[in-house]
């Protein structure tokens, strides 16, 4: 009797706020595992998690941690991925980087797997995850791309600290309590923007983040797209107004109905009982929420949607356990052992 076959997991950042999500959703998921690894710096090394009843030393993150993994979800920052994904790829361990250092990388695949999973066909063992904001985003506008052919999207996002992970969190909740870094904006009760790109400084690295990585997920290189990207005093996910100009006119009803059929959407738009996704509605869901779906009549074919989702979850977490998870599946990873 053939028994299914179970793989070497590891979760690297394991303690960050997105690590610790990830194994959470092992569980959610049921990954099929035969042993799980907790890597993190030598800060947290030591530490005891616990998992299915069980605890979980976590372990320090090296070039040796690698050696018996078969799939290894990372958050543990751009500069940690760019050392030790290379190191575990050539190990043959499948990498999952939540982080933005190899997602611009024409050789590898960044995937959201509702959208674009046939990327995953080709890779060379590493797998880039998409920016929170990007991922919500790209879940209707494949739809809209594929029955009404997109000609220009303007994005603004409303986004929760979290996005920042347990700094960003810990920022907002010491000024909440009246203490200060000495950051020059606050974020408590005030709105801010992400870093700026030093060879840009006129753009943040959100917003460029945004528009490079969906036309690189909807294969679209030349689509006109621009984004403002604001980080909010809020916890447990992002909003997005987008507007949008398309090929042919939308039908308003016929695309909630394709919204409401495609894997990950939740359609929330009866403006009759001022139904509609907010960041709290979206908190610990795995889900993309659409809502305010209307018709914008200063152009001939133009549509205005606004998009939410747990940015710890679907914009990170969920997302990247939702690629392995996939690729098990498909049998398109083979356990070393």
């Amino acid at each position: 009797m053939n028994q299914s076959p179970k793989f070497s997991i590891a979760v690297a950042g394991a303690t960050g706020l997105v690590g610790r999500k990830m194994i959470e959703l092992i569980d959610e998921f049921d990954l099929p595992f035969s042993s799980l690894k907790l890597l993190a710096s030598s800060r947290s090394e030591g530490e005891i998690i616990n998992f299915r009843n069980k605890e979980y030393k976590v372990e320090k993150l090296d070039e040796n941690s690698f050696d018996d993994v078969d799939i290894a979800l990372f958050s543990a920052g751009g500069s940690a991925s760019k050392e030790f994904a290379t190191i575990a790829a050539n190990k043959k361990c499948i990498v999952i980087d939540n982080s933005s250092a190899w997602r611009m990388d024409k050789n590898v695949p960044l995937v959201v797997p509702e959208v674009n999973p046939h990327a995953l066909i080709n890779h060379d063992y590493i797998i880039a995850n998409p920016n929170c904001s990007t991922i919500q985003l790209v879940l209707p506008l494949k739809i809209l791309n594929e029955n009404y052919g997109l000609k220009r999207v303007v994005i603004s996002t409303y986004q929760s600290i979290t996005g920042a992970g347990n700094k960003g969190l810990s920022k907002l909740i010491a000024e909440e309590k009246g203490e200060s870094n000495g950051d020059k904006h606050k974020i408590y009760r005030n709105a801010m923007f992400h870093a700026f790109l030093p060879e840009k400084p006129d753009w943040t690295n959100e917003e460029v983040k945004m528009i490079q990585e969906t036309r690189k997920i909807l294969e679209l290189p030349d689509l006109k797209l621009t984004a403002t990207c604001v980080r909010l005093p809020i916890v447990g996910g992002h909003g997005e107004s987008v507007n949008i100009e398309t090929e042919k006119k939308v039908d308003r009803e016929q695309f909630r109905t394709m919204l409401k059929k495609a894997e990950g959407i939740v359609v929330l738009d009866d403006l009759s009982i001022e139904e509609y996704p907010t960041p709290a509605l979206s908190n610990n869901k795995n889900e993309v929420f659409v809502g305010r779906i209307r018709h914008d009549e200063s152009v001939e074919n133009g549509l205005h949607l606004w998009v939410v989702a747990d940015n710890v979850r679907k914009g990170a977490a969920t997302n990247a356990v939702q690629i392995a998870d996939f690729m098990i599946k498909n049998k398109m990873i083979i356990p070393k052992n």
